[in-house]
């Protein structure tokens, strides 16, 4: 119930209103948003690059109903690898980029905007050195996503893909992506979805995601494992060793901000260790759904949002 509560909230203007006036909920920004600029982000890369991690960065924002904002976005991330290139930055970290924020939601042509969209941050960053991972939004866009993901590696074939271990589908999805090459990022899943097409417990979840992680694991593609859970993660290690999964061959992900010394063990025990890092203005939605999949960080919230109200 909580975590439906909060990601109804996580589209609320007003409740966005009052947590950006709120100086609690500013300093929880702080921890998991590396800043509101192209700048913030590049210089938080080159903090977690010399840690030895790898980087993905996400320039917030989504359901942009608007094309000179999808433009816009399109261009931010433009600006971004751009200025990564000139850090020297691009061989360790990528672009993340939610199709709805580059038009997927538009009506009319908004697949095929979308995809012109990805298609430019796509050959920008190939340009460069470096990949697009295309993150997955809720279930009504998961068809139309992996689309756009084959579409692109026709030309950009280390696109990457992403797949939601909580949707009842995922498994069968795992085994149509992992192919030779494919770059697929498994999660376990941050939107509101109906219990038809969604595990819901917590329980079910978990169990769906190493069986997700088995597929991959087996497969000939390149396995990204976002997961913060420790049994999780010593599963996914165990899993390369009986899959005998080359060094390199695999990679954990975790969230900017979170277990940050675990993601420094992991990097120091030679595990790729790539880090999500978001960025820019539109930080609200991002944060009340990592507040949903972490209920023990509400309390900061919500004492911001009393001290406001």
């Amino acid at each position: 119930m909580l975590r439906s509560v909060l990601l109804s909230a996580s589209r609320s203007d007003r409740l966005r209103q009052v947590a950006t006036d709120a100086p609690p909920a500013r300093a929880m920004v702080d921890r998991f948003v590396a800043g509101e600029t192209t700048a913030d982000a590049v210089r938080a890369t080159g903090e977690l690059v010399g840690s030895g991690r790898l980087v993905t960065i996400d320039h917030l924002g989504e359901d942009t109903l608007d094309l000179a904002q999808a433009q816009a976005t399109r261009d931010a991330y433009l600006d971004l690898l751009a200025a990564l290139g000139d850090a020297g930055l691009t061989a360790s970290a990528e672009v993340s980029v939610k199709l709805s924020a580059v038009g997927q939601a538009l009506p009319g042509d908004g697949e095929k905007i979308a995809l012109e969209n990805a298609r430019a941050i796509a050959e920008k960053a190939a340009a460069l050195g470096t990949t697009v991972t295309l993150d997955m939004e809720d279930h009504t866009t998961t068809d139309s996503t992996l689309g756009i993901v084959r579409e692109l590696r026709a030309d950009f074939p280390g696109t990457g893909a992403v797949i939601q271990a909580y949707l009842r589908r995922s498994e069968n999805d795992c085994r149509d992506l992992a192919t030779e090459g494919s770059r697929v990022r498994l999660c376990k899943g941050a939107y509101n979805e109906p219990e038809s097409v969604a595990f819901q417990a917590r329980e079910e979840v978990d169990r769906a995601y190493v069986r997700c992680m088995k597929i991959l694991m087996q497969g000939d593609g390149y396995p990204m494992l976002a997961t913060h859970d420790p049994r999780l993660v010593e599963i996914g290690g165990a899993l390369a060793i009986r899959s005998d999964r080359a060094p390199g061959s695999y990679e954990f992900q975790m969230l900017y901000g979170v277990r940050p010394d675990e993601q420094e063990r992991l990097a120091a025990e030679g595990e790729r260790m790539r880090v999500y890092v978001p960025y820019g203005d539109e930080w609200y939605g991002y944060l009340v759904r990592r507040l949903a999949e972490r209920p023990a960080n509400l309390t900061l919230l919500a004492r911001a949002l009393v001290q406001k109200g």
